[in-house]
């Protein structure tokens, strides 16, 4: 013989409620008392009670739809692999919680960009959202998705944004100062710094990471040559090419992120440049486009699949009630400097090599 599968009036009857507070608990709702929620939980707890996706939908009006919201440019190609990353990783929590998921593309330059995710939000029936940069930065979007009843869980977010909901990332500020010192210890002096889009705050937190280094060190952090790029591999190359014609070339390129740097190298190859013979070139996310490359790219590791699911499980919290009020907060994941083939010794025969 098997046992019976519990159900939800299994756990309405022992914890003493009606079967409508119990999904309002469950699907984090409103309206309900500290004592009573903690006594339905037990309830769960004790018989074992999980919950059918298909069921509840259909029950409860909720879609268990959560919708991954990633910036984009219609006019570039995108980027190889942090999009896939945390979708995957977000994807896997959601298997597991018994959520679904979504991905959906907004171009981060529209003047639209905030109607464009409330629409994914209501037309999808979402009950939360993850935010990258920069929509992740957006308290005045985070705040008006919250207004309509949806959650929000945000990846990376800066400024205002980190400040507005509960959110997941690493320390760009520690990794633009980590990549920097890494290439200070080398030897180099002269630096230039690719920068993503504007507004990008995790990017220009890597800068002011970079500079910290820089100050500690006793150089002019003013005297790193900042150029702004848009994340892509083109973008990476067409500003390394700029930075290779300037009277006192850098010694060393920091990249934004990993598509920019290998851009870089293409550009370096292009010239007839030794990497790192003659030039140093770092990135940043560490994702396999770094490993692929020759040389391989010294780079800055973040854990952008753990970032993903570590979203959902926000939501998942927020949803059950078991993470409440505004008191946001921000769980800072590990980083950490890969050092590959790509950054070495400074050379000072450098600028006759550009020529």
């Amino acid at each position: 013989m098997t046992s019976k599968r519990p159900t939800i009036d299994d756990v309405a009857r022992q914890s003493g409620v009606g079967r409508t507070t119990v999904s309002r608990v469950l699907n984090g709702g409103p309206n309900v008392s500290e004592a009573v929620r903690t006594r339905v939980l037990a309830a769960v707890a004790a018989l074992n009670y999980s919950v059918n996706p298909q069921a509840r939908s259909l029950a409860g009006g909720g879609s268990r739809m959560l919708a991954l919201i990633l910036a984009s440019d219609l006019e570039a190609e995108p980027n190889s692999f942090y999009a896939s990353a945390l979708e995957l990783g977000a994807l896997r929590e959601c298997l597991s919680l018994g959520f679904q998921l979504m991905t959906r593309h907004v171009p981060q330059q529209s003047p639209d960009r905030r109607k464009q995710v409330l629409e994914v939000m209501t037309t999808q029936r979402c009950q939360g959202l993850i935010l990258t940069p920069p929509f992740a930065d957006d308290a005045t979007l985070i705040e008006e998705i919250r207004r309509q009843g949806c959650e929000v869980a945000t990846i990376s977010a800066g400024g205002p944004g980190r400040a507005a909901a509960d959110g997941v990332g690493i320390d760009d500020e520690a990794g633009g100062y980590d990549i920097a010192r890494h290439l200070l210890d080398l030897g180099h002096r002269r630096l230039a710094f690719i920068s993503g889009i504007e507004g990008h705050l995790s990017a220009e937190q890597r800068m002011d990471g970079l500079k910290r280094a820089l100050r500690e060190r006793g150089l002019d952090p003013d005297a790193v040559t900042v150029v702004r790029g848009d994340f892509t591999f083109r973008s990476g190359s067409v500003l390394a090419a700029r930075l290779f014609d300037l009277s006192d070339p850098p010694t060393a390129l920091v990249c934004a992120n990993d598509d920019m740097a290998a851009g870089a190298l293409s550009a370096a190859h292009g010239r007839g440049l030794d990497v790192p013979g003659h030039l140093s070139i770092t990135g940043f996310d560490d994702t396999p486009v770094s490993e692929i490359v020759w040389p391989p790219l010294t780079t800055v590791h973040q854990p952008l699949k753990d970032m993903g699911g570590e979203a959902v499980k926000i939501i998942a919290e927020r949803l059950a009630g078991t993470r409440r009020g505004s008191d946001w907060r921000f769980t800072v994941l590990p980083h950490s400097v890969v050092a590959r083939a790509s950054a070495g010794c400074a050379a000072p025969g450098f600028a006759s090599a550009i020529a």
